[in-house]
C-alpha cells in the first residue's frame, strides 16, 4: 500500500480564548480530503525539517488543524507568524504512543502499572506521556512519572480486595 504524503505552506498562529493560547497550524480542505477527512485523523507531520506525530483536530466550522502547542515551539524555535512548510502523511501506526525515557523504565519496572496503561486509550496514554514530557526540570519529569505510576498501579487494584 502506497502512503501518500501532501506538502503545503502555512502560517502558525494563535487559537483560543484570552485564557488559554495555543499555537497552532490550519490544514487546507483539500489535504484534510487527501488523508480521509476524518475528525482527529492521527498524522506524522514534518514541519520545517522536524518530525511529529500529531492528530489532525476539528474546528466547528468543520477545518481542521495541527495543533503544535507552547512545548514543541519552544523545542524547535517556532514563533507565531513564521511561515512552516509541512509534510503530512497518514500514520501507519495511530495507536502508537512514544513514551519519555522515564515512564518506559517505569512501566518496565512496575507490571502492575504497566498493565494498567496497556489498557488505557491511546489518547489517555498520549496525555500521560505528554504530562511528563513537557516538564522542564529533570526532578519535575521523575515526580511527575511516579505520581502517574503510582496512580496507573493504584487503578489496577480492584477495591477491597488485599493480596
Amino acid at each position: 500500500m502506497k502512503t501518500s504524503t501532501f506538502t503545503f505552506r502555512a502560517e502558525l498562529v494563535t487559537d483560543g480564548d484570552a485564557r488559554m493560547q495555543t499555537q497552532v497550524v490550519p490544514v487546507p480542505p483539500d489535504v484534510v480530503a487527501e488523508l480521509g477527512g476524518r475528525p482527529n485523523q492521527r498524522v506524522l507531520a514534518t514541519i520545517n525539517g522536524h518530525c511529529l506525530r500529531r492528530g489532525l483536530l476539528p474546528r466547528a466550522d468543520g477545518s481542521r488543524y495541527l495543533l503544535l502547542g507552547k512545548l514543541a515551539c519552544r523545542t524547535y524555535g517556532f514563533r507565531v507568524g513564521d511561515e512552516l512548510t509541512i509534510a503530512l502523511t497518514a500514520d501507519p501506526n495511530p495507536n502508537q504512543v512514544d513514551l519519555p525515557e522515564e515512564l518506559a523504565e517505569g512501566l518496565e519496572a512496575w507490571p502492575e502499572a504497566g498493565a494498567q496503561f496497556a489498557r488505557l486509550t491511546p489518547g489517555r496514554q498520549r496525555s500521560i506521556a505528554y504530562r511528563i514530557d513537557s516538564a522542564k526540570r529533570p526532578e519535575t519529569r521523575l515526580q511527575r512519572t511516579m505520581q502517574e505510576l503510582e496512580q496507573l498501579a493504584r487503578d489496577g487494584q480492584q477495591p477491597g480486595i488485599v493480596e
